[in-house]
């Protein structure tokens, strides 16, 4: 009995890190000559889709991935390589709202408000990524986030036939970035299996025309 369990306990493990490893490689290679970390040699999209996440640590500090997207957006914006962008991000109450609090930050930076559209709906990436093309009507965007999120959006964008290439948000280190980087390879598998049962975002509507 003892051996039987071990064997279970073996080649799940097995299974599990195999599908870390494929879908980490398939994701990686895919974003390859797709990812810009400044803006001389980056194309220029109409849209740059900057994705969202809280602004806030639980401990009451500014979530620094929250900042260094902004500033990313912002950089991008200014060097005129994007004309609009669109916040994607949860809006799932009436007290957590990703997409306005990016706007807020978005203005004060020195961004138009109306060259800033607001996808509350955003609840996961694919979400995000499904809805700018569904929804907003784009399918030649730019995508704004740390690197490791960008691969994973762009792996996204293009099983969607969208065309996309991200502009890289600087890094996070210290122990939070270790716990995103995990939780991001399990993120990865996931993408393979919402595609093998096709998951479709939460939520569509109406189409937004972004002018």
């Amino acid at each position: 009995m003892k051996r039987k369990i071990a064997f279970v306990l073996l080649f799940g493990s097995i299974i599990i890190a195999a599908s870390i490893y494929f879908s980490n490689s398939a994701i990686e290679n895919n974003a390859k000559g797709k990812l810009f970390n400044d803006t001389e040699n980056i194309s220029k999209n109409k849209v740059g889709l900057l994705l969202g996440t809280a602004k806030y640590l639980v401990d009451g500090r500014i979530n620094l991935y929250y900042q260094f997207r902004i500033d990313a957006a912002v950089e991008l914006f200014k060097a005129k390589k994007i004309d609009f962008i669109v916040v994607s991000g949860d809006n799932g109450s009436k007290s957590y709202d990703e997409p306005t609090e990016f706007k807020k930050d978005l203005i004060a930076s020195g961004i138009p408000e109306n060259k800033i559209f607001l996808d509350y709906a955003g609840f996961r990436t694919l979400d995000s990524v499904v809805r700018i093309k569904e929804i907003f009507g784009q399918t030649s965007i730019t995508i704004i986030s740390q690197p490791f999120h960008n691969e994973r959006a762009l792996y996204l964008a293009d099983y969607f036939d969208i065309k996309a290439i991200g502009f890289n948000a600087k890094e996070v280190t210290g122990k939070k970035a270790i716990k995103v980087k995990f939780r991001e390879y399990l993120a990865r598998v996931k993408v393979f299996v919402d595609i093998l049962f096709n998951v479709q975002p939460k939520f569509l509507g109406k189409p937004i025309v972004i002018d």
